[in-house]
Formats: C-alpha cells, sequence, structure tokens
C-alpha cells in the first residue's frame, strides 16, 4: 500500500484512496495528491512534479535556486521562509525564531501499529496496516523533524502525525507545533463544521470558503460544547451526497485548532493540531516531542460518503475491539429519576422494576458519595455516603447484581469541590493562580491533572470503590470548563506554564490507562456535561460518549444527524427521558422518543415508579426490539438520508444498513404536522441491491430492491385535514420504523423475533 519511487516520491494507496507526496526542489517534502485512488506511473508522477509559478513579490527559497515555497504545498510548513501562509511549526532558541529548514534524510517502512493505552492513537491489524515514517533535517538548527503516516488497507484516510527531536546542547522552545496539514490545489469549497452549545451541540454548519482564514478551535481545556475537532471541506455547490468532500478529525481531546487558509491563488491549506495560543513545550537536549495524530479523509460520495468513510474508520481504528461485537448494555440511570433525593429502598424499587422491562445495567448518578446531598459539596470524596447506604455500597451493588443486572456509578473525576475533605487535604492540588481571583463554575474547582499525584490519589480512590461494587460500567462526567489555568506543580518543578494544558490531558489519559489496566472489561462512558468532550481521544477509551444532556427527541434529530458526519452510532450514548422534557420543555411521543434513542446505544433515564402497567409494556417492547437491532447499530452502516441541518427542515431520515443489504431499517421522523400535505410519499432506499427482492415491515411486498432504489419505499400517509381515515401519523413529532428483509431471509429473521418486536416496528 506503500510504493516509494526513486527514493524521491511516496504513493499510499489502497482500494479507495491515494496520497502522494514527493521531494521539493530544496530537499523539503511536498504534497502532489490526495483523491481517489490512481494507478501512477514515473510519467504522471513528473507530470504532478512540476514546479510552482513565479509571481509577483515571491521570494525565492535561496539566491542560488529559481525555486519558491509562496504557492508549493508542503507537506509540513514552517511560516516566515518565502510562505505566508500560516505554517505547522514554530520554534525559538534564546528567545530567537528559529526557520528550520528539513531536508530529506531517510525513510522507513514498517507494518506495525498497535493499540497502547498510554497515548490515544489509531491501531490496526499488520496484515492491513502500513506506516511510512519519513526523517527530514536541519542540521544547522540541530533538530529533526519525523512525519509518520499510516494507511489502512479498509479505510478512506490517511493518519499522521509529527515529533520534534532536539539533536542540539541547548533546549528550544516549541511555540506552535500542529499535527498535519492538507493542501488541495483549488478553494472552491464549502466548509463543514460541527458547532454548537450546551444542549445543541455538533449541529451542521456550512458555509463557502472565500480568501482568509477560517478557524474552529477551542480554548477550554476539552474539545468543548462549542466546538468539535471535526471539519469537511465539501466541494462547492454541491449536493449532501455528491462531490469531492474531505475530513480532518483529531485524535484529541484538549485545545484544538482547525484552521483552513485560501490564498490569492485560490489554494486551500487546512491545518489540525494542538492549539498554539495556549501551547508552548520546553524541548530540551536529545528529547522528543510528538504531537496527537490527526485523520485525513476522502470521499466523492460528498458529505453523505464521508460520513461512513468516518464512522468506518472510528469503528475499526479507534474504539477498543472488544467493543465492536459484544453487546451494549441498555441502562436504566437514576438522575432524572431521582436526583439527590436518593436511599437504598428506592434505588432498589427503581431497578426491579428496570429488570422487569428488561435493561442491562443499572446505573447510580451523582450522589452516592461524601455528604452529597445537593451540588454544593463532595467532589473528590470518592467514598460511599454512608446516610444513604447504611450498609455500604458493596452491599447495594451486591443486591443489584442478584437482581441479574450490571452495575454503574458516577463520577467526575477531574473535579472538587470547595467543601470537601480532598480540598481541605490538598488546596495545593487545584488549578488556580497564586495571586487573585478563581473563578468557580457550579461550586467545583478544576483539579490539576499535570500533577501525577493528584491522578495516582484519584485513581486510588475509584479503584477502592470498583472493587467493592464490583462495579461492570462508569460514566465520567465534566462539568466546568478550565479557567485561570496555572499549575503549582508545574512551577515547582519548573516547567513551563504554556505546557499546562497539554500536560492536563495527558494526565487524563493516564487515569483511563490505569483504569483499564487494573480493569481491563470496565465500560467507560464518556460525559462532559453532555457532549462537551465528544472527540476521538476519548473515543480510544470509551467505546460510547453521553451524546448531549438534551434528550428532547427533536433536538436530537439535529444533534445524532451531525454527529453522525463524524462519529459512528455504536459510540453516541441516546436516553429515553421523561416530557415534558427538562432541556426544553417540549412533549414528544413516547415511540418517537425510542426511535430517535435507537439510532445509537439506548439507554432511559424515567422514574418507572410513577409510570402506569402499560407504558412499561410499552418500555419493555421497545427494549426487546432494540436488543434484536443492537449488532446493526454496531457493526452496520448508517446512511444520513435527510440529516437535519442548521436550516431545520421539517422532515428527516436516517438509514441502517447489514453490510450485505439484506436487512435494512429506515428510520422517519416529521418534526411538525403539515396542513393539506401530500398523501403519498415515497423515499428513496440507495442501499437497497438492486437484484433483491424485499418485504417492507415483513407484510408488504416482496418489492425489488431496483424500485426501492429509483422510486422509493411509500411512507405512512400523513394526516393533512381531509383523510383521518387513513392517516397514519397525525399531529406534531411523529415518527416511523421501516424495516426491508431480503425474501430469502426473512423466516430467519421472523424466527427470532417476538410479537413485541413486531408491536414496536409497526406504524
Amino acid at each position: 500500500m506503500i510504493d516509494v519511487i526513486n527514493n524521491q516520491a511516496f504513493h499510499l494507496h489502497n482500494d479507495q484512496i491515494s496520497y502522494i507526496c514527493a521531494l521539493l526542489p530544496n530537499g523539503q517534502l511536498g504534497h502532489l495528491y490526495f483523491g481517489p485512488r490512481l494507478s501512477l506511473t514515473k510519467n504522471d508522477l513528473a507530470y504532478l512534479s512540476q514546479g510552482s509559478s513565479p509571481f509577483a513579490w515571491m521570494a525565492n527559497f535561496s539566491d542560488d535556486q529559481e525555486f519558491a515555497l509562496g504557492d508549493a504545498q508542503q507537506e509540513y510548513p514552517v511560516y516566515g521562509t518565502g510562505d505566508f501562509r500560516q505554517g505547522s511549526l514554530s520554534v525559538t532558541q534564546d528567545d530567537m525564531p528559529i526557520y528550520p529548514n528539513f531536508v530529506f534524510k531517510d525513510d522507513q517502512l514498517t507494518h506495525t501499529k498497535t493499540r497502547d493505552l498510554h497515548h490515544p492513537t489509531s491501531f490496526g491489524n499488520p496484515a492491513l496496516t502500513d506506516v511510512l515514517t519519513i526523517h527530514l533535517e536541519d542540521k544547522t538548527a540541530q533538530l529533526l523533524l519525523t512525519l509518520q503516516y499510516t494507511i489502512f488497507a479498509d479505510s478512506a484516510a490517511i493518519v499522521r502525525s509529527a515529533t520534534l527531536t532536539n539533536q542540539g546542547t541547548a533546549p528550544v522552545m516549541i511555540q506552535r507545533m500542529l499535527s498535519g496539514v492538507l493542501n488541495l490545489p483549488q478553494g472552491r469549497y464549502d466548509v463543514v463544521h460541527l458547532s454548537g452549545n450546551w444542549a445543541k451541540e455538533r449541529h451542521i454548519q456550512t458555509q463557502p470558503l472565500t480568501q482568509g482564514t477560517f478557524s474552529v478551535e477551542s480554548l477550554r481545556g476539552a474539545s468543548s460544547h462549542e466546538q468539535n475537532p471535526f471539519v469537511a471541506l465539501h466541494a462547492a455547490g454541491q449536493p449532501f451526497a455528491a462531490g469531492d468532500t474531505y475530513g480532518a478529525n483529531l485524535i484529541y481531546s484538549g485545545n484544538f485548532l482547525d484552521s483552513t487558509e485560501v490564498n490569492e491563488w485560490d489554494q486551500t491549506r487546512l491545518l489540525t493540531g494542538i492549539h498554539p495560543a495556549s501551547f508552548s513545550w520546553r524541548l530540551d537536549p536529545k528529547t522528543s516531542f510528538t504531537t496527537p495524530e490527526t485523520v485525513f479523509s476522502y470521499s466523492s460520495g460528498g458529505l453523505a460518503g464521508l460520513a461512513q468513510a468516518n464512522q468506518r474508520f472510528v469503528a475499526r481504528h479507534i474504539i477498543d475491539p472488544q467493543w465492536r461485537q459484544k453487546q451494549r448494555p441498555v441502562v436504566l440511570n437514576s438522575w432524572e429519576a431521582t436526583y439527590f433525593d436518593l436511599n437504598e429502598k428506592k434505588l432498589l424499587k427503581l431497578a426491579a422494576l428496570g429488570k422487569q422491562v428488561g435493561v442491562d445495567c443499572f446505573v447510580l448518578d451523582d450522589g452516592w458519595f461524601g455528604t452529597r446531598d445537593n451540588d454544593l459539596s463532595s467532589l473528590g470524596d470518592w467514598f460511599t455516603n454512608k446516610h444513604k447506604f447504611p450498609d455500604g455500597l458493596g452491599h447495594f451493588a451486591q443486591e443489584i447484581h442478584a437482581m441479574g443486572l450490571q452495575f454503574g456509578l458516577w463520577f467526575e473525576p477531574e473535579m472538587v469541590s470547595p467543601r470537601s475533605q480532598f480540598f481541605q487535604a490538598h488546596p495545593n492540588w487545584v488549578v488556580r493562580p497564586k495571586k487573585g481571583r478563581i473563578s468557580i463554575t457550579r461550586n467545583q474547582y478544576v483539579l490539576d491533572f499535570s500533577n501525577p499525584a493528584v491522578v495516582n490519589n484519584i485513581f486510588e480512590q475509584m479503584q477502592k470503590v470498583i472493587t467493592e461494587t464490583n462495579l461492570d460500567y462508569v460514566k465520567w462526567d465534566l462539568n466546568r470548563s478550565i479557567t485561570e489555568a496555572f499549575s503549582p506543580y508545574l512551577e515547582k518543578i519548573g516547567h513551563p506554564q504554556g505546557e499546562f494544558f497539554h500536560r492536563y490531558v495527558q494526565g487524563v489519559y493516564t487515569l483511563y490507562q490505569k483504569l483499564l489496566t487494573a480493569f481491563p472489561h470496565l465500560l467507560i462512558e464518556g460525559c462532559a456535561g453532555g457532549g462537551g468532550r465528544f472527540d476521538l481521544g476519548i473515543l480510544f477509551y470509551s467505546p460510547q460518549i453521553w451524546t448531549s444532556d438534551d434528550s428532547d427527541a427533536i433536538e436530537r434529530l439535529a444533534i445524532q444527524s451531525g454527529m453522525a458526519l463524524a462519529y459512528p452510532l455504536s459510540c453516541m450514548s441516546n436516553h429515553v427521558t421523561a416530557v415534558p422534557n427538562e432541556q426544553v420543555g417540549r412533549s414528544t411521543p413516547l415511540v418517537t422518543r425510542f426511535r430517535v434513542a435507537a439510532f445509537g446505544i439506548l439507554g432511559y433515564e424515567l422514574d418507572l415508579t410513577k409510570l402506569d402497567a402499560r407504558t412499561l409494556a410499552t418500555i419493555k417492547a421497545q427494549i426487546a426490539y432494540y436488543h434484536a437491532l443492537q449488532p446493526l447499530v454496531l457493526k452496520g452502516d448508517f446512511s444520513l438520508l435527510l440529516p437535519r441541518q442548521s436550516n431545520g427542515q421539517n422532515q428527516v431520515a436516517w438509514l441502517l444498513s447489514a453490510h450485505d443489504r439484506k436487512h435494512l431499517v429506515l428510520g422517519f421522523f416529521r418534526v411538525l404536522a403539515d396542513a393539506d400535505s401530500r398523501t403519498v410519499q415515497y423515499m428513496k432506499v440507495p442501499l437497497a441491491k438492486s437484484d433483491t427482492p424485499y418485504w417492507v415491515n415483513q407484510h408488504t411486498g416482496p418489492i425489488s430492491g431496483d424500485v426501492l432504489q429509483r422510486v422509493g419505499v411509500r411512507l405512512p400517509v400523513q394526516f393533512n385535514g381531509a383523510n383521518r381515515a387513513q392517516a397514519q401519523l397525525i399531529g406534531d413529532y411523529q415518527s416511523v420504523l421501516l424495516t426491508f428483509d431480503s425474501v430469502a431471509s426473512l423466516d430467519h429473521i421472523e424466527s427470532q423475533q417476538t410479537d413485541a418486536d413486531k408491536q414496536t416496528v409497526g406504524h
């Protein structure tokens, strides 16, 4: 999958893509191509390698070379060397800028990319993995730059990282070091990003690129609710499912920058990595610094195709392999049922009803520890609240396990309450400046996770609880951003404060590593006030993340549509909650809440003790159906037929398909009723196999896949004011699940599906 041509060019390729880089006339590494697979010849390479054009005001690289970097497509550009676009690297020594000239030294091909819990990276089977390592050196500056490229045979993606090594005898300061750069020869793209806010994370936002710079970034200490490290460049003017489209996503959970620049010659440069505004790193002699990995993906099928490419990559090369096939538990979470008003008797009654309706895991949320009766105290005191659990948390866990349920607990390990034993014992373990005020959010401070002693203390507390309860599941929360960033620990050991944010994130990863080394089968669900840290770095450790605190089904249509551009359904944790919804006050039908949540990892956050027998029976049927559906959620292909975008269209459609396309599930959602609407509507099913007949919902058909592809499936009749007798969807917030089973596989499916399943599938 990697061809080295005359020691001058490198062609990374598989059946889907090609990525080509080659040496420039000055010995630096340039970029030639990224896109659909090319059958590259030597003549093709010579053709693509033609030099830059002279332009007014362009600076030659040196007085003995008629070559300029001003319009060159570079693999790792340095600002200030004749290229006036943003660069990947900025280095100083003794407060003087260094302008490295990284010249090719050597290259190495390997096939090993293993999963290492110490650092989140992509990984893969050696038989499907090629890794290209290129060393570039500046002997004058005594710096070695190592660029690593990984390509997997089954993914339309290139993974990149960079390492800088100080080969000299004096330290240098890294002021800016990004993970990767993607150069595109023209600038006619729309930039697509997933911006939002708490409770409305990751909405699909689209705007055209013009000359200048557009950035998506976070400076909050986490990837944030407001932005996400994923961006895409979509060919301008093309529909959602057409056109060349490039994606970039960072395997990192801290402050980040995605910057897209179009220059005066209509060239596009996309840079991604650690945000330089909050970063510096002292690189001592004979030491190295390695950036997080960034993932560049490609599809010729527009945003719809890119979404599928990204989902497959994350499922195969980021998420822990043990969770790709293993059933994920349907949880019952205590939060909206009890909040802080909980005790053992109340919780056991709730858990027993959960078992009755078919949940797999009971999760005890906030309020079980210290003296926690509200959010004013006890973060950091990770020991049992004896007032609520007089016989101990271990005894309560035994009762839950005796019901045949898994047991889960909520932690917020990175935070501490001023009113806690932990804070009184360790006031200097908090992120805070030496003098002056300190901000507080939700009555809590941030612990200094750049300090290994802090991480070790929290791990030891958590380890004791996990062992005592034989815990199956952890919900790891994070409920504030970092302000007044100053580390007493870094000051004590003499390191620059500019290293804090990156060292903090490394401390988070260290705690994950310690937990998963001690408890390798523990399911950790990421959470950050909902979706405030939903990124590939967390997904490396947590196979699923609480998608948003906003569980309203209609809001989730937009949130989950945006998520699916970059992340698979198998990592989206979705709960059915009570109505009126706590975040927006909207009341939606229970069946619609379930159908939205079923496109992901299902859970419930309801006070089951307040529900009547009919509602409990409905939930039981929903869970039974979802248990049969979940293998498709974990291993199938997901398509955004009609995503809910920032314009908030009225109809949304999602399609889930088995790899062999013998079984498909279409979710159709209508937000608001439409007066005098058309009675007969069809929706195309693009993943149906044209030569295969399908039964729709097991009783309509068989209908040929060719008709389903080209004409579509007939949607349920919507009430239009004059057809009440025939209407199937009446009122606002309606939905339907339509299943498509190939005739050959229907008998097998029917043998496994219960009457309750069929009831849930129906209109």
